[in-house]
């Protein structure tokens, strides 16, 4: 839960933001100036970074906002009653599609029906269509509460689909760009809501994009510097915390044991989840210390300021942790969510794992930290050699 909070922050205070500064008299005539600048920065920059890295989810979502905005600004009421039910039906729907490129055939086909949602609200803005237009505004419930929110009903329905669609996916991958989502719909929602079509709508739609931009930004240092398999932070982010370290400190280098033949036994998918669950136990170690995924089945734990006196018990404490434990393996039809009675053919198998750890620090002998993790790596091979499942240092 802390993880899925933390993913949510920055759309919030981007959202936050944006709500304010429209509100400060002093910037008023300056954020009218340079607002559209701030449009062509975010939608262009925004298209070009998800094209390079083939995001077709974002290249399609910063489009929607983009025409959004532009639809509101020339198309008048009845293009606002349009825009107002299809925006949240395309971003809610989006945020279910899959990556599948945008000038593939599928990609090709998604612009395609965009272009023709531009050209169904520029007609229906056309006196001939009223009958559509109408539509678009009939009240459903008769709700002065609805009523007074300012939008028209059918666009308040399509909303609280959207929201439920986009809530429902974070929930089952609360990640950067499911976050970043949420908060797009939040701020497309505020944009028509606001009653003041120009420089609030347009403050806020684009900052719908700057949203998923800086998502798509914290995604992709996610995957260059995190480790997909178990969440732990990985070899680029070692090397990197690596260079920060002091003088004082003290690095261990962890390896499960017997895990080829565990592999072998047991299969490459049960292995893999021996590592995450392993990974979620070393992450919890004591001390300060920082876990990172080395390779295979190392791990390195970084302990900045502490000796190896200091490391010691609390990697201690870890290794007797992980020996103890017997981790469930998930069968191949065992349901992902854990049920409150599980039924005795769930496909459950306890299994039991430990864990040899090498303990070093800097010395007249070992002066850099690449030298220590030497050092670490020298100790993980005493400990497997006297018998596994042991601290050496």
């Amino acid at each position: 839960m802390t993880g899925a909070l933390a993913r949510l922050l920055p759309g919030g205070v981007l959202l936050v933001v944006a709500t304010m500064l429209p509100s400060i008299a002093t910037l008023r005539d300056s954020l009218t100036a340079y607002i559209p600048v701030y449009f062509y920065v975010v939608f262009g920059v925004g298209i070009l970074l998800a094209g390079r890295f083939d995001r077709s989810r974002v290249v399609l979502a910063l489009l929607v906002l983009a025409l959004a905005d532009r639809a509101l600004l020339y198309l008048g009421p009845v293009g606002f009653s349009a825009v107002a039910m299809l925006l949240p039906l395309d971003l809610g729907a989006l945020s279910w599609l899959s990556e599948r490129g945008v000038l593939t055939p599928r990609g090709r086909v998604k612009l395609m029906l965009l272009l023709l949602q531009l050209l169904a609200v520029v007609l229906i803005s056309y006196p001939a269509l009223g009958a559509v237009a109408a539509w678009l505004d009939h009240p459903i419930f008769e709700s002065p509460v609805l009523h007074a929110v300012g939008l028209p009903e059918p666009a308040l329905l399509a909303f609280a689909l959207a929201f439920l669609l986009v809530t429902v996916r974070f929930m089952f991958h609360p990640t950067a760009l499911e976050s970043g989502s949420i908060w797009a719909l939040i701020a497309a929602f505020l944009a028509v809501t606001t009653g003041q079509v120009g420089l609030r709508s347009a403050i806020y739609l684009t900052t719908a994009g700057l949203i998923l931009v800086v998502s798509l930004v914290e995604t992709s240092h996610g995957m260059a510097y995190g480790d997909e398999l178990t969440g732990l932070p990985g070899r680029r982010a070692l090397n990197e915390a690596l260079v920060k370290l002091g003088d004082r400190y003290a690095i261990a280098m962890v390896d499960l044991d017997h895990f080829k033949r565990f592999n072998d036994r047991h299969g490459h998918d049960v292995g893999d989840q021996l590592l995450r669950m392993v990974g979620s136990r070393l992450a919890r170690v004591g001390g300060g210390g920082r876990v990172f995924r080395y390779g295979g089945e190392e791990f390195a734990v970084l302990f900045p300021g502490k000796s190896v006196q200091d490391a010691a018990p609390h990697l201690e404490i870890l290794r007797e942790t992980i020996a103890a434990s017997a981790f469930t393996v998930r069968g191949r039809r065992r349901p992902r969510a854990k049920p409150q009675t599980p039924p005795a053919s769930a496909g459950q198998k306890k299994v039991f794992a430990t864990i040899s750890i090498g303990l070093a620090g800097p010395d007249r002998h070992h002066a850099t930290p690449e030298q220590v993790i030497k050092a670490a790596d020298a100790a993980l091979y005493r400990a497997k050699k006297a018998g596994r499942n042991r601290l050496s240092a």
